[in-house]
């Protein structure tokens, strides 16, 4: 089965309406008056991060990539549940654990550890209480809202390269995600849908307009990238997670953003750059098959 196709079967099962139809970054759980966001990403060495790391790098990026799905929902982080793969550098692994948990006062809560042959891989469950209900999802964009993101998209590619014998750049975007976890906070009153950036732009934009059924049209100009003369792979990239959102166009942002499309109603497909119709054909972004 291609990813697609596993999640579609697993929507069979996910009949809660706390899943969301799996259709979002997170989990919406409402338990005793507070509502929960709960979200869960895997690392895999060779996949998410390269062979040879260095653990205390995979254990910020592991804990980051969760906490930027906690921002898409403007959630306030309350922990974390970790899954390790024991092996060689544990003792770093810690090392960069106690980094991130300490650069974003999330406390660990628990988890399992384990021991297997191949590569390694990693999990962690993050909790947080939403600031904002509701909840910002990806479904809820309408044509006339503007489509912004924030930051520039394409900075944890170079990083990528420079660690593989590219041009030299700065390899922290990569490495070292920041989760926008402040401006997710604030932007969740404004919003009318929300996602972070994982699997590249192009698709997460393709991805939001499915869940709100519209057609985001794009203006590929206004993308700000970070490398012009790559302007596409920027675009496909992913490992951004930076904040893709829409909000009526006259909203006063409360977050430094970047405008780059318009919501119309559904056109023929889900996404349109610079007029030209995209689809899933096209190689939008990141998927595992």
């Amino acid at each position: 089965m291609t990813e697609g196709e596993f999640i579609a079967a697993l929507r069979a099962l996910a009949g809660n309406p706390a899943a969301r139809a799996l259709a979002d970054d997170a989990a919406v759980l409402e338990v005793g008056g507070e509502t929960l966001v709960l979200t869960h990403d895997v690392l895999v060495e060779g996949v998410h991060v390269l062979p040879g790391s260095d653990p205390a790098d995979i254990a910020w990026k592991l804990v980051a990539v969760n906490l930027s799905d906690l921002a898409a929902k403007g959630a306030e982080p309350l922990g974390i549940l970790l899954g390790h793969m024991l092996g060689d550098g544990d003792a770093r692994f810690i090392e960069g654990l106690r980094e991130v948990l300490a650069a974003y006062d999330v406390p660990l809560l628990g988890g399992d550890t384990v021991k297997g042959l191949g590569p390694r891989s990693w999990g962690v469950t993050a909790i947080g209480r939403a600031m904002h209900v509701p909840v910002p999802s990806r479904g809820g964009a309408e044509a006339g809202d503007g489509v912004f993101v924030t930051g520039v998209l394409g900075a944890a590619m170079l990083g990528h390269a420079a660690l593989t014998g590219g041009a030299e750049a700065d390899t922290a975007a990569y490495l070292r995600p920041a989760p926008l976890l402040a401006e997710g906070r604030a932007l969740a009153p404004h919003v009318t849908a929300m996602m972070d950036v994982s699997d590249g732009l192009l698709l997460d934009c393709w991805r939001l307009a499915g869940a709100s059924g519209v057609t985001l049209a794009l203006d590929g100009a206004a993308i700000p990238v970070a490398d012009e003369r790559r302007r596409g792979e920027c675009l496909r990239w992913g490992d951004d997670y930076q904040l893709l959102f829409t909000a009526p166009a006259d909203t006063a942002l409360p977050v430094a953003a970047s405008r780059i499309g318009t919501v119309v109603p559904l056109d023929g497909g889900h996404l349109r750059l610079d007029g030209r119709g995209l689809s899933l054909d096209d190689g939008l972004g990141y998927t595992h098959g």
